[in-house]
């Protein structure tokens, strides 16, 4: 029931695709981040900083319990923390002052009330957000390498089995030069594996740096501490971001600016093969594997539709439009702050929503298709004007004249035999013999350039 009642398909009816990223971006997985964040500070505050060691009464403390309460409140976070804070906020109306409040609670159950006020010390909210959406979008850019990846693997698999399978291409919908279907599946692994090299290369960066990004409260606290190096010690050795010291209040959000744009170009490339897909399944080159008890049409009996590369196709769209927004907008802040960023971020679980929904049926659609070599043998045996192209080209090479023009009288605009271009063959004044045996042994077939030897090269490492 609270499939069919969700507004958007993410959480509803593609909720079986997206359950991995519920943890990470949902209103729980955020609450869950922002006290990892606050505890984590907290935890450095007292034991790398010793900051209550600085103050002359707070000496006699006893934090034996600390580490236990922090790991246990991180790892053990469930619903029900969630719920308690979302109470809390319903009365602050401040959703990261409810974290705080609600990490004093726990403090002051566990015999730690003297500490509770080093919990969001010096922070202001967006301290505690920026670093918990960083958190967040690490994860979230690994599941999409991992989902990358295992797309690329099926495209790899299918690539090594068809490689030396000759099939006619299509350039503006034409009858066009020779290739082969392991060659054409190759040049989408090698585009989408750019991607992934600059995903896995992005550092996710964070900062805590204050109100305005200068360290105010921080200094003006305990002026004897290197502020600056200790937030960098915080972010890269606690949390395992990449700190950033030249902000405003905001984090520029230069990395998950990168993050965003390189999974446009992920998702541009995997809408490019969607639609070859549903363009090679229309002319019968790949055949789809019927399931039992499914329906293609619901007036149409006989159809197989290509769903799952359309399916693909319609939420990479989606995607993309979202992330380029966001990719763009969460650069923009007003002078030091302002809050039209708070809401577009929380938008960043559905952008990965629908990027995985789209990936996960372009590998379904993948799955189920099979290479028609019937039909692939027959466009090629019925387009013997594809040799217009090498035959021209030897004919420059041995002086013949118009090559290019005395070819285009011959088949462009229409249909000719194998016999009406070894009569053309036999036909020529300067072509050598051997040569003209050479061209009466080509067929479409055989002409397919290097295209296997790209897929081998691609396995060698390209």
């Amino acid at each position: 029931m609270k499939q069919v009642l969700s507004i958007t398909p993410i959480d509803g009816r593609y909720a079986r695709l997206t359950g991995d990223l519920s943890n990470i971006f949902s209103e729980s997985g955020l609450i869950h981040h922002r006290i990892h964040v606050e505890l984590k500070w907290l935890k450095f505050l007292i034991t790398d900083l010793k900051v209550h060691e600085m103050v002359q009464a707070d000496q006699s403390l006893d934090l034996s319990g600390l580490d236990a309460l922090i790991d246990g409140l991180i790892d053990d976070f469930n619903e029900d923390y969630a719920l308690r804070v979302k109470e809390i906020e319903s009365r602050t109306n401040h959703d990261v002052k409810a974290v705080e409040y609600f990490i004093k609670e726990k403090l002051d159950a566990a015999g730690l009330a003297s500490i509770r006020e080093w919990v969001h010390f010096a922070c202001t909210s967006e301290d505690i957000n920026n670093t918990a959406y960083g958190l967040m979008l690490k994860k979230g850019k690994d599941l999409v390498v991992e989902l990358l990846k295992t797309f690329v693997a099926e495209i790899e698999k299918k690539a090594l089995v068809y490689k030396s399978v000759p099939m006619m291409s299509r350039t503006h919908g034409q009858a066009a030069t020779p290739t082969t279907p392991g060659k054409e599946f190759i040049n989408f692994a090698w585009r989408l594996n750019q991607e992934i090299q600059v995903l896995e290369s992005t550092k996710i960066q964070s900062k805590i740096n204050g109100a305005t990004g200068n360290y105010n409260a921080h200094v003006f606290a305990f002026p004897e501490i290197d502020w600056m190096a200790a937030s960098e010690r915080f972010i890269r050795d606690y949390l395992c971001l990449e700190p950033i010291l030249f902000t405003t209040q905001i984090n520029p959000n230069t990395a998950l600016s990168r993050v965003l744009h390189a999974m446009v170009r992920a998702a541009a490339v995997m809408i490019d093969f969607d639609r070859d897909m549903w363009g090679y399944i229309s002319l019968g080159y790949f055949k789809q594997r019927v399931k039992e008890g499914e329906t293609g049409s619901s007036t149409m009996p006989h159809k197989v539709n290509p769903i799952d590369f359309e399916n693909s196709e319609g939420n990479m769209g989606l995607a993309i439009s979202m992330m380029e927004h966001l990719a763009v907008k969460l650069q923009k802040s007003r002078f030091q702050r302002d809050l039209s960023d708070s809401t577009v971020l929380r938008s960043l679980g559905t952008v990965f929503g629908y990027f995985t929904i789209g990936i996960k049926n372009a590998q379904k659609g993948l799955s189920k298709v099979d290479l028609n070599h019937e039909v692939l043998e027959r466009d090629l045996d019925n387009n013997p004007e594809l040799l217009a192209e090498p035959f021209q080209t030897i004919m420059r090479v041995y002086g013949e004249d118009n090559p290019y023009e005395r070819l285009k009288d011959l088949t462009r605009g229409q249909k000719i035999q194998k016999e009406d271009l070894a009569r053309f063959v036999d036909g020529l004044e300067k072509v050598p013999p051997e040569v003209k045996e050479r061209m009466r042994a080509l067929s479409p077939q055989t002409y397919v350039g290097l295209a296997e030897s790209l897929v081998d090269r691609y396995f060698k490492g390209n």
